[in-house]
């Protein structure tokens, strides 16, 4: 009651207060609130928990946590659910087509639960791939008061002293095919690679992201890294229900904090840790509800100036309890500091802002984030390339590629399906020096742009990754690695380049260049262009035929047309 007089007109009056809402209120003690509980602040509890995800089996705990934190602080909480794909589950078969498709029924599903309940604050749940930006995306079209608060990532596995993640899992498949590994070691693989709930612990999306929320200013200090397992996670949990309360007193909103400064920081970050390729898909259509615009040519310009300082999984050899171990984001942003990377007056949800929250932040193990000083690279992890076959861009985790393919041409080996490309490699049908073209696999084509963990996954397992490329329309794991070419745009399924290849063209891959070219005379290619006929959808009913129609290119963010 008393922090009630403190909020001046809190959005949940209008379902509380007044004569006619007599039968609002009548519904509210049906659930079982006191009068007390009815005219506090009404916090919705946005949670991801179900039973299959490994990311998110732990999430009711989280929850549980949230609540408590709110109930401290003086308001009531309401927790509702929303959706959530394991992309690992979903891998290499019809479910990946709709794991992306996901991203945008979570923003609208908490659109509707949000708006139809009239609540106060939010308090964000998630944990693994869509989950996080599909949030991230309705707390900035809904824009009231919000906060984050991740599952957090699960420890590595281990063989002996050598850390495991589900990478070298995906990765022993294509080793047992070529015979490098036996179906026992394969086994062994299986069973200790993801001994904890969690996010899986590389620098994958679901990880990326968390990460990139706390560096967005939506996630408080630690959401990024601190383990799954944690009993530090449920006490990050309880203080983001208490600040929840702060923010709605305050009257501090998303568009308050997911700024232009907030999506420089956080694609500073992207650089500077090596995140997945999907970041860049994720922020700009995060950005995009926000109502701020990023051209993918300003990822190049943040990488050129961002020194590449972190190298998780699958980049190299730690994972995301050592990131948490040397200090996590907020340490990342003290190391960036020191060249003036980081706007220090973004706005974040402690309520202040970032300098602020960096003053004592510190690396305690610069073995794990390399000093600004001596980084791995001058520029970042991620880079945006561009040419004939991509006129609208192309992504590239370059961190994750190996010197040798830095620059590549060769000769297209070209498959109109992931299948078909990974029934070709696991045949050993690919040979080094080939440049794997997977095509009507993007947004529209796919439909829903399927990650690509299985062929760049067989591979790396058969010992191509240092003399194979790969490129595509659709999009890949965070797991990825070597010289895997994702988002290219125009995607086959709306005329692109891509969808002209034929099998022997060289392709010429310049990543420090940032350049991906078709070697075609132009006239051959006009010749290709004429007699090309958009093929019939992959998926004729349900909610992917209608996310097929409604999607735009990967170069948007695969946001829908408006």
């Amino acid at each position: 009651m008393g922090y009630l007089r403190k909020v001046i007109g809190v959005k949940s009056d209008t379902i509380k207060l007044g004569l006619e809402k007599a039968p609002h209120r009548s519904l509210f003690r049906a659930i079982g609130l006191s009068d007390e509980e009815i005219k506090r602040p009404l916090i919705g509890i946005v949670n991801s928990h179900n039973d299959i995800v490994p990311g998110h089996i732990n999430l009711d705990k989280i929850g549980e946590a949230v609540k408590a934190g709110v109930r401290v602080a003086g308001g009531t909480p309401l927790e509702f659910q929303t959706i959530a794909v394991c992309d690992g589950i979903a891998m290499n078969h019809l479910g990946m087509k709709y794991s992306l498709g996901s991203r945008e029924l979570i923003a609208d599903s908490v659109e509707i639960m949000a708006t139809a309940h009239a609540f106060d604050g939010l308090v964000f749940i998630p944990n693994c791939d869509k989950v996080v930006p599909g949030m991230l995306m309705a707390a900035a079209r809904l824009n009231i008061p919000a906060i984050f608060v991740s599952g957090g990532p699960m420890l590595a596995g281990r063989s002996g002293d050598k850390g495991l993640t589900l990478t070298q899992v995906f990765e022993g498949v294509g080793a047992a095919a070529a015979g490098k590994m036996t179906p026992e070691e394969l086994a062994r693989l299986e069973e200790s690679a993801c001994p904890t709930c969690g996010s899986c612990a590389g620098m994958f999306t679901a990880n990326s992201m968390n990460c990139l929320t706390e560096a967005l200013g939506m996630g408080l200090p630690g959401n990024g890294s601190i383990p799954a397992v944690y009993s530090e996670r449920i006490r990050l949990a309880k203080t983001a229900g208490m600040k929840i309360m702060t923010l709605v007193e305050k009257d501090i909103k998303p568009g308050d904090i997911l700024t232009e400064a907030a999506f420089s920081n956080a694609m500073r970050l992207d650089m500077a840790i090596g995140c997945s390729t999907n970041s860049v898909l994720h922020l700009m259509a995060i950005a995009h509800e926000a109502g701020v615009f990023i051209d993918l040519n300003l990822f190049n310009e943040i990488s050129a100036s961002t020194p590449n300082l972190c190298r998780l999984s699958p980049a190299g050899h730690h994972h995301m309890e050592d990131l948490y171990q040397a200090g996590g984001i907020q340490a990342m942003f003290s190391e960036l500091d020191k060249k003036g990377l980081i706007d220090k007056e973004a706005l974040t949800v402690t309520g202040t802002v970032v300098g602020d929250n960096i003053k004592d932040a510190a690396v305690r193990n610069y073995d794990v984030i390399r000093s600004i000083d001596q980084p791995y690279s001058p520029s970042g992890g991620l880079a945006m390339l561009f040419g004939n076959l991509a006129p609208e861009g192309a992504v590239v985790k370059k961190s994750a590629v190996a010197e040798e393919m830095m620059r590549h041409t060769g000769p297209a080996r070209v498959f109109d399906s992931e299948e078909q490309a990974v029934a070709a490699i696991l045949n050993q049908k690919i040979v080094p020096g080939d440049v794997i073209v997977i095509r009507y696999e993007g947004p529209k084509g796919g439909p829903g742009m399927r990650e690509m963990l299985t062929p760049t996954s067989a591979i790396a397992g058969m010992g191509l990754d240092k003399e194979v490329a790969l490129i595509t329309d659709g999009r890949f794991s965070g797991a990825t690695r070597g010289a895997s070419i994702g988002h290219v745009s125009p995607e086959a399924a709306s005329g692109g380049l891509i969808g002209l290849i034929e099998e022997g063209d060289l392709i010429e891959i310049d990543i420090p260049g940032c350049r991906l070219q078709l070697l075609v005379d132009d006239g051959i290619i006009e010749k290709r262009s004429s007699l090309w006929r958009e093929p019939e959808p992959r998926i004729k009913k349900g909610y992917m035929k209608r996310y097929a129609q409604l999607v735009q290119s990967a170069s948007t963010g695969a946001i829908f047309k408006e």
